[in-house]
């Protein structure tokens, strides 16, 4: 049974990825989304999807940039015939001395993991709202959102961000059967590889 549809960002692997199988597997139609350079891994979670009896397309673009996400959501919801969940995981893991952090470090984390967010929760509640069914919108934060860690100056930084726009999004988009909340979870190994020496 076909339970609506869901646009998951940053699924070409990792958090994002497993979310979208599952959605899918739970009975979704699924759009995952990620940046154009990674078009290939993005096609093999559609290949994945379908090869499992479910239908899914791809749609590029950075979450960082309004008209991108206002259009990917719009293809979702047309090609795919509804818009009822947006799942805004994409993110960029930023680590690094605060006193060796850039200020483009800090803005480029800022701009992908809590504006991106931003964007997802205006462009999907927009559709929701259109489309007069109310709908789910979760949030990718972290444990570093909950607790300033070392080394993660910006990366925390907009973690945190994303607790307080959920929140506040949460409380206006209520009235329109809108529920909006985040999840937070701890390093995973695509975050800790790249540390490891």
């Amino acid at each position: 049974m076909v339970k609506g549809v869901a646009l998951v960002t940053g699924a070409s692997r990792g958090i994002g990825r497993a979310i979208a199988l599952r959605l899918s597997r739970d009975g979704f139609r699924v759009a995952v989304n990620d940046l154009p350079s990674t078009q290939s891994q993005l096609q093999e979670v559609v290949s994945e999807i379908k090869s499992k009896g479910g239908e899914s397309l791809a749609v590029c673009g950075d979450v960082a940039v309004a008209e991108q996400v206002e259009k990917m959501v719009g293809t979702a919801a047309e090609k795919l015939g509804g818009f009822d969940v947006m799942v805004a995981n994409a993110a960029i893991v930023n680590m690094g001395p605060f006193l060796e952090t850039t200020s483009k470090d800090f803005t480029t984390t800022m701009n992908v993991n809590a504006l991106g967010v931003f964007h997802c929760y205006k462009y999907a509640a927009k559709q929701m709202i259109a489309l007069g069914k109310g709908g789910r919108i979760v949030g990718g934060s972290s444990l570093a959102g909950k607790q300033g860690q070392i080394y993660s100056a910006a990366y925390s930084s907009s973690k945190f961000a994303v607790g307080g726009l959920t929140q506040s999004a949460a409380l206006e988009l209520a009235r329109y059967n809108i529920t909006v909340n985040a999840y937070a979870p701890g390093n995973s190994i695509i975050q800790i590889i790249p540390f490891l020496g």
